[in-house]
């Protein structure tokens, strides 16, 4: 059944994620799973079992994203949109992501839109806007180019 294959990958990505601790995704309604809701509970490591809405914001947003690479685990898709995924993430966190996001960029394209210095380190192209003179916006495309993995000179912040 594709729940318990997305649930063994989500119950290995969020051990990774968070270093330890369990997770799973719970159908409401067993015996009704075309009409049922789902419950996702998460444990991380030293925490007690908590529903999703009781965890801290870079918790959720954690949980979240090791849920939807459970999902590309089971399903690939070719590209997918992150909208500041990694803004309620802090250091430890984000570069647990950052390195997840690494392991799986090869088989789905990601458009990530971000503040994050950090992630737009892992891109391979920035693209974005900058506005020189008032009302007048411009569009900027980079290619990044690595050595030894950090942003070119000219675009460190």
């Amino acid at each position: 059944m594709a729940l318990d294959q997305v649930n063994k990958n989500f119950a290995e990505l969020f051990s990774s994620l968070f270093k330890g601790g369990n997770a799973e995704v719970k159908l409401l309604e067993p015996d009704n799973p075309l009409e049922s809701g789902v419950e996702i509970v998460a444990q991380p490591p030293g925490k007690r079992v908590q529903n999703l809405s009781l965890l801290s914001g870079g918790e959720k947003s954690l949980t979240s994203l090791a849920f939807l690479f459970a999902l590309f685990r089971y399903r690939p898709s070719p590209f997918c949109f992150l909208d500041e995924v990694d803004a309620a993430l802090d250091d430890v966190n984000l570069a647990r992501f950052l390195d997840l996001l690494k392991t799986i960029k090869n088989q789905t394209q990601f458009i990530l839109i971000t503040h994050n210095y950090k992630t737009m380190e892992v891109a391979d192209y920035i693209y974005g806007t900058t506005m020189a003179e008032p009302n007048m916006t411009r569009l900027l495309s980079v290619k990044l180019e690595r050595k030894g993995g950090a942003l070119p000179p000219d675009l460190e912040v």
